[in-house]
């Protein structure tokens, strides 16, 4: 069974920075993509920002100039270094890991999240 477990969330005044972390198994982080994912309740889970193992990053607009995700292959875990953090950052962070086979066909795996609050 996979595993993907992620650390670092909690609550943090606006402007301050905060770091997450996410390990997987090595199985996965080998060749997945790596993901971080944010979810407030009752809306739609948006992705944050996104490294492939040869270390491309894809960041949403929201994050850009803020947010620095990184992988390390050797231990086998992802940060996502969360810098001038606003209330509006506040949400419940997942990290994911995604693979697409030549078929089209995507093999998934989703960390249970870590909630960020961002209030004073």
């Amino acid at each position: 069974q996979e595993q993907i477990v992620e650390s670092g969330g909690g609550l943090v005044q606006p402007g301050g920075s905060l770091r997450l972390s996410c390990t997987a198994s090595p199985n996965i982080f080998r060749s997945y993509e790596m993901g971080w994912h944010r979810q407030v309740l009752g809306k739609q889970r948006e992705l944050v920002a996104t490294i492939t193992s040869g270390g491309m990053t894809n960041y949403a607009e929201f994050a850009k100039g803020r947010f620095t995700i990184s992988r390390d292959n050797w231990k086998t875990t992802m940060s996502l270094d969360m810098s001038d953090l606003k209330p509006e950052d506040t949400a419940i962070y997942y990290c994911n890991a995604r693979f697409e086979f030549p078929n089209d066909n995507v093999s998934e795996f989703w960390g249970q999240g870590t909630q960020v609050t961002v209030s004073s």
